[in-house]
């Protein structure tokens, strides 16, 4: 079966500190509360999102990976990665913070947890009058003044904070520190991993279980980066109708095209899948005759025997995130 241009059925997310924004502001359809993540594309272990449109209905990443192969990742991604889907793409509401946490790397995540590290990727789609990003310290620090902020509970006072809106960047590697605040709705690109390490969370009481969610400073302590970095958010060029680099790292590669009119893209030289996030407007994908709509809040994953697409803006201006390895 030849394969096409795949959008798939998304999995939501209870979290103490989700919104309604998933639903009110990207149409999401579903009937809980405190909805705060929208798995769009996942191969999480029980958290495996399947096909919504075409002849694949119902088939998940791992069974078309199985299937396919090089044809549906890449041969250079297959390769390295064989029937793992290697990355996750989610959007975000937090309606309250985060708790503060970080994210270990390939290796620890491997010998802990038999995962993929976390490194990710935020781009703000929404943001309140003041919402800000937690990302990284604002002086470096000792290991043991790090833990004396974690146990008397200041050490919102030592990191970074930064008011943002929409269309701000923030790359996360591993090793972190990092919180979302309230009033944010963003795309976030990661491996795929759900190996979060809290380790400070405002004391809150999950009303579902009652209880203190558990903290993890005894697995956090050995993979925080203690630094303080000159600039924690991504800078990027804003050129129409081409795709401007975003994040480029090891894991992810992240462009942005902010589309007028129409363009073609040619990933002949690629051999890679390719993921689009509709962030802001909708677009139409012509992909060999046949025409598929991505509105915002939509995700569609190109397998990588697309090589030629025709992208068209159906509103004034449109915003895709462009994602591949």
């Amino acid at each position: 079966m030849e394969l096409y241009p795949l959008k798939f059925v998304p999995i939501f997310k209870y979290r103490l500190w989700g919104g309604e924004k998933l639903k009110s502001v990207l149409n999401k359809d579903y009937s809980e509360t405190n909805i705060g993540e929208s798995w769009e594309i996942s191969d999480v272990e029980d958290g495996e999102t399947v096909v919504a449109n075409g002849n694949l209905q119902g088939r998940t990443l791992r069974n078309l990976i199985k299937e396919y192969k090089g044809s549906f990742l890449g041969k250079p991604v297959y390769e390295q990665f064989g029937n793992d889907f290697p990355l996750l793409i989610k959007f975000i509401d937090a309606k309250t913070p985060l708790s503060i946490q970080v994210h270990p790397g390939n290796e620890i995540a491997k010998e802990r947890h038999n995962s993929f590290g976390k490194n990710e990727m935020w781009y703000v789609m929404e943001a309140d009058t003041a919402a800000e990003l937690i990302v990284g310290f604002d002086k470096k620090l000792a290991k043991d003044a790090y833990q004396k902020s974690v146990a008397d509970g200041s050490i919102l006072d030592l990191m970074h904070h930064e008011n943002v809106a929409e269309g701000d960047t923030f790359y996360i590697p591993t090793g972190r520190v990092h919180a979302i605040g309230a009033g944010v709705l963003l795309a976030e690109i990661q491996q795929t991993s759900d190996i979060t390490y809290r380790m400070f969370d405002y004391n809150r009481v999950d009303a579902k279980t009652g209880a203190l969610r558990d903290l993890h400073n005894d697995l956090a302590i050995d993979v925080i980066d203690f630094e303080c970095h000159e600039s924690y958010k991504t800078r990027y060029e804003t050129k129409k109708n081409v795709s401007n680099t975003l994040v480029h790292s090891p894991y992810f590669t992240t462009n942005i095209l902010i589309i007028e009119g129409s363009l073609q893209k040619d990933f002949s030289k690629l051999d890679s899948f390719v993921i689009y996030i509709c962030v802001l407007g909708a677009v139409e994908l012509n992909c060999k005759n046949e025409t598929f709509s991505l509105r915002k809040g939509e995700t569609l994953l190109l397998p990588a025997t697309i090589t030629h697409i025709d992208l068209k803006s159906i509103s004034k201006e449109s915003k895709l995130l462009e994602v591949y390895l």
